[in-house]
């Protein structure tokens, strides 16, 4: 049964008027005619009972109008779904985030201004570490992710850096230096340092490692905590030191964790976003469009 037929007959059921069921449907009267007849037709059943003066549905017509009324609504929700989907502004985008870049506030520069603009796109955000980001985004169970830099990504995975910034040093409870205003890299040759749980060479792993190798020392990697946040919670247990993000002493005010600059010029930190180069799906292209936007704003 086609499509226009059962519009022809729902907009005259509307109107009870064939003239203007056919001015809204953009076709002439006698036309319109002939689709209600032609599915009448197929129906076997008169759908309006229709003299020179009225038209009115029949009993056959109340019930079919009755049963086509949600078809036909449902088949409108169709066609709105996919027109917005094909213009990016429906759709559903599976996020990756580290704790650490969502303390920031870069997750919440890069999303929220874009939301308010596609508010009928679905976001699924999932907290994670960066390399298992970067794994997932490979497999296509995320479609953008959060990351700490510096990560490994494997071919056709690309990354737009959102913020740069200085790490800093996180000190335990009565450290002696505490007292210094920064921390010569030198003066913590010895300590225990406490990193997040990652692969060698990849984000604060990486960093602790710039630390150690300007103050001439190899580092005595102590112990591990899952996340940024977990590793300044060991160093308030008095577990040992640690190399942390700006953002993350702004943010995270722990009792007995105290934080200092590094001495010297800044070791630099990065966040950054990573997608798929070749992204297909047009909400995800919508959202990778803005993050590279605030990455050129960035530098």
């Amino acid at each position: 049964m086609e499509l226009r037929l059962l519009r022809a007959f729902a907009t005259v059921a509307e109107t009870l008027h064939f003239a203007r069921a056919a001015e809204r449907l953009g076709i002439s009267p006698p036309s319109l005619t002939e689709q209600v007849q032609e599915l009448e037709r197929r129906l076997g059943a008169r759908l309006f009972v229709r003299t020179k003066r009225s038209v009115a549905l029949s009993d056959a017509g109340k019930l079919f109008l009755e049963e086509l009324r949600p078809a036909l609504e449902q088949l409108d929700r169709a066609e709105r779904v996919a027109r917005l989907a094909g213009r990016g502004a429906r759709g559903i985008i599976e996020i990756g985030f580290a704790g650490s870049a969502a303390l920031s506030g870069v997750l919440a520069q890069a999303i929220a201004a874009w939301r308010r603009e596609h508010p009928e796109v679905e976001l699924h955000l999932h907290e994670m570490e960066s390399a298992p980001q970067i794994e997932a985004l490979a497999e296509g169970r995320l479609d953008i992710g959060f990351v700490r830099a510096p990560v490994t990504t494997p071919p056709g995975i690309v990354t737009a850096r959102l913020r740069r910034e200085p790490v800093f040093i996180a000190l335990p409870p009565d450290h002696a230096l505490i007292a210094e205003p920064s921390v010569p890299a030198a003066a913590l040759a010895g300590e225990a340092f406490i990193i997040p749980d990652q692969e060698a060479g990849m984000s604060f792993h990486h960093h602790t490692l710039a630390v150690a190798e300007r103050g001439g020392f190899a580092p005595r990697l102590a112990h591990r905590g899952r996340d940024l946040i977990a590793v300044a919670t060991l160093v308030a247990l008095g577990l040992g030191v640690a190399v942390v993000p700006e953002s993350l002493c702004q943010t995270l005010a722990l009792p007995g964790v105290t934080y200092r600059p590094l001495r010297g010029a800044p070791i630099l930190a990065d966040i950054v976003a990573a997608f798929r180069r070749a992204e297909t799906a047009p909400a995800t292209r919508t959202l990778i469009r803005q993050i590279r936007g605030l990455a050129e704003a960035e530098g």
